[in-house]
């Protein structure tokens, strides 16, 4: 009871991937720290280009980076020059190959750090903190989310004292392994203090493919064609006049039948 976790580590491995995925033995630290470099340099140079989340895929000498973003246009500036210019820099801060890869966001109200980032930014701006959780819940469940939760935290409408409110709708399964929920977390810097905003977003069940298991012929013959069939089948094919073949059930019954009259008619 009272144990966090995050929803997107709690399910690696099972229906999520990794963001970052490489191999090392010896530099791990290294590349890790470089990594969240990478991804605090994209997103303070892309501020305004409503950026979700990005994944850095390393190789012997190539690193691809691919960024989700709700605003591609903006990545890509005109005649793809940002995007060249960000290449260049990503080059001369791994000093590596880098190849960028921009991924679009169909739908940002579906996105939790989107969703997060547009609440914080509506603090920022001074809007009442009520208003602006409820109408991100209600766009967010209008596109079509089966639940979503908005907790903020902080000194909320400038009271002296910082307090928790959150408001839900839908259901949110945070324990269930095979519920796709989408977390996001962001703050809004208020001339009072920081004020955190988290978002979950529940989009369904994944359900996990189960293992293709390949029989023989005999197998699926054994199991589909149930046994009376068997049987039935094996009494059709018998020749006329054998035991259990067609001609000799009708004069076995035919049989039965009279012995049935005799003993009636000598009651």
């Amino acid at each position: 009871m009272g144990q966090k976790i995050h929803p997107h580590g709690f399910r690696l491995g099972i229906i999520y991937d990794w963001e970052s995925k490489w191999f090392a033995e010896k530099d791990y630290t290294t590349r890790l720290h470089q990594d969240l470099e990478l991804r605090r340099f994209v997103l303070s140079e892309l501020s305004d280009a409503s950026i979700s989340h990005v994944e850095i895929d390393r190789n012997a000498n190539l690193v691809t980076v691919t960024i989700h973003t709700a605003k591609p246009g903006i990545v890509i500036g005109r005649g793809g020059a940002k995007v060249e210019e960000l290449r260049n820099s990503l080059e001369r801060f791994t000093g590596a190959r880098v190849r960028v890869n921009i991924q679009e966001i169909r739908t940002p109200e579906l996105d939790a750090y989107l969703v997060a980032r547009s609440v914080a930014e509506m603090l920022e701006r001074r809007v009442a903190f009520r208003r602006a959780v409820k109408q991100a819940v209600q766009r967010t469940m209008q596109r079509g989310a089966l639940g979503v939760r908005v907790a903020i935290a902080g000194r909320l409408g400038g009271a002296e004292m910082s307090r928790r409110e959150s408001d839900t709708a839908g259901r949110v399964p945070r324990h269930t392994l095979r519920a796709d929920i989408d977390y996001g977390l962001a703050e809004a810097h208020t001339t009072f203090g920081r004020i955190g905003v988290k978002v979950w977003i529940f989009k369904g069940i994944i359900l996990p493919e189960p293992p293709m298991v390949r029989a023989t012929e005999e197998e699926v013959v054994e199991v589909v064609v149930p046994a009376a069939r068997v049987a039935e089948v094996a009494r059709e094919e018998a020749p006329v006049g054998a035991p259990g073949g067609p001609a000799h059930t009708a004069i076995t019954m035919e049989q039965q039948e009279a012995a049935q009259r005799d003993t009636g008619g000598s009651n």
